[in-house]
């Protein structure tokens, strides 16, 4: 039988910000450890983007070597506490897991974070190669790009905009889902590799890549996520209580918003829609249950069977009181004194499959209104420009897509200019999520070693 996490009562935890789950035991661990089959054709291995050689860290938990399942992950992957917590695993590992196709996968992302958790990457000898490498941003993509080049022996220095280290797993991620212990540590942990890290630092305003190259960096690996928020152009958007998850969620997770003593408090109304079905969306509402909003509806223009949000969070809302409305449209945010005083939607059935795969939402010409006094659009987000315009100035010309994205080789990340490589949100290449932008990032720093080289 599979084994679970304790969880915090769900009455509790609706009050409070700390961790929904609990370690598994030293004892579940090596239970659930003896389920794995050790199959000599891991489809798990090659469900992971980063390939984690997850039967042999498996194996080593069965053999009670801790340290040894630590050393395996960490070949290719420093952030094992963080993916463990928020890598979509029943889409990934868990869910090319053998015995998931009658049964119950291998709780592969509880294990992951069990080793994480209770182990620490191993300080090798690094040999200088003299070479300098800057990393735009300092997320999943920039942190796993950065780890790879420093032990490498380049000088490796991150710039972040913000005035805390993260990227979206600080500002974006809630710290129920994802401790702010975990990844401080995860952080401490390439600072005493000796990886750079320089704060409050835009690239394209504070420095420009001209600059950066002037300075004697010999390549760049931009990785600043897609930060402009995807709106839904509907009446009333601009009133006030209408945040974009990305305002809402780095408001409270960085900024302390909904704390009474924030220069910037949050107005917390009696009810809040959130707009949209994925991850971010999940984040939000249970996040706007937290800060204190009576009821919270997650409102989906498709069938709950659609979702894209990982079934753990879409349970974890549900139990927290989540309200959730299939099969609705915005049409209209209507207005009282300038704030939102509720929604009109229009109801949908379900169509043909778009380009997606999934079956197109289409419009039954009946509506329906929402007693809401916020609300927070997750509809995803795009790139800023702001580097693109800034290298621009300076001659460079990157290529990029209709949407705004760097246009780069899948394989190596490199964009249209020499030295230059992307990745993560910036320059996607499959689904957007942590595990991939650490993928983008380890193809990266091969090509950038490589070139370097």
């Amino acid at each position: 039988m599979r084994q679970r996490p304790k969880e915090q009562d769900k009455n509790e935890r609706r009050h409070n910000f700390d961790a929904v789950e609990e370690n598994l035991t030293a004892e579940q661990v090596k239970a659930e450890a003896e389920r794995c089959l050790t199959c000599k054709n891991p489809r798990c291995v090659k469900g992971c983007p980063v390939n984690i050689q997850i039967p042999d860290f498996i194996k080593a938990l069965k053999e009670d070597k801790l340290e040894e399942a630590g050393e395996i992950i960490r070949q290719t992957s420093m952030l094992p506490s963080v993916c463990g917590r928020v890598c979509p695993q029943e889409r990934q590992c868990e869910g090319n897991c053998v015995l998931g196709i009658k049964g119950e996968a291998i709780a592969i992302g509880a294990l992951e974070r069990y080793v994480g958790d209770n182990t620490s990457a191993k300080s090798s000898q690094i040999v200088p190669s003299g070479k300098k490498v800057a990393i735009v941003g300092s997320g999943c993509a920039g942190i796993t790009a950065a780890s790879d080049l420093r032990k490498a022996g380049h000088d490796v220095t991150i710039f972040e905009a913000l005035h805390e280290f993260g990227g979206v797993l600080r500002y974006g991620i809630p710290p129920f889902r994802l401790p702010r212990s975990v990844l401080d540590r995860e952080i401490e942990a390439l600072k005493e590799m000796g990886v750079k890290f320089e704060k409050n630092v835009i690239v394209g305003r504070s420095i420009t890549l001209k600059q950066l190259k002037e300075e004697g960096f010999d390549a760049v690996f931009i990785c600043s996520g897609a930060g402009l928020p995807k709106m839904m152009n509907i009446p009333g958007e601009n009133l006030n209580g209408v945040y974009s998850a990305n305002e809402f969620l780095t408001r409270v997770n960085l900024m302390g918003a909904n704390k009474e003593d924030s220069i910037t408090p949050l107005r917390v109304g009696k009810a809040a829609a959130v707009i949209g079905g994925g991850n971010v969306a999940m984040d939000a509402a249970r996040t706007a249950v937290r800060v204190g909003f009576e009821k919270v509806y997650i409102v989906y223009r498709r069938t709950e069977s659609e979702l894209p949000a990982r079934l753990e969070e879409i349970r974890h809302a549900k139990e927290e009181g989540v309200i959730f409305q299939f099969l609705h449209a915005p049409v209209e945010i209507k207005e009282k004194d300038g704030y939102a005083a509720g929604m009109k939607f229009e109801i949908m059935e379900l169509g043909e499959p778009d380009e997606s795969g999934r079956r197109k939402p289409v419009g039954t010409g009946r509506y329906a209104d929402l007693d809401v006094d916020s609300v927070i659009v997750a509809l995803g987000t795009g790139p800023n420009p702001i580097i693109q315009k800034s290298a621009h100035q300076d001659g460079f010309d990157f290529e990029v897509d209709s949407k705004g994205y760097f246009v780069v080789n899948p394989e190596t990340r490199e964009t249209s200019i020499p030295t230059i490589f992307a990745g993560g949100d910036v320059a996607p290449v499959g689904a957007s999520n942590a595990i991939n932008a650490m993928g983008a990032g380890k193809k990266a720093a091969k090509a950038i070693n490589d070139f370097l080289s």
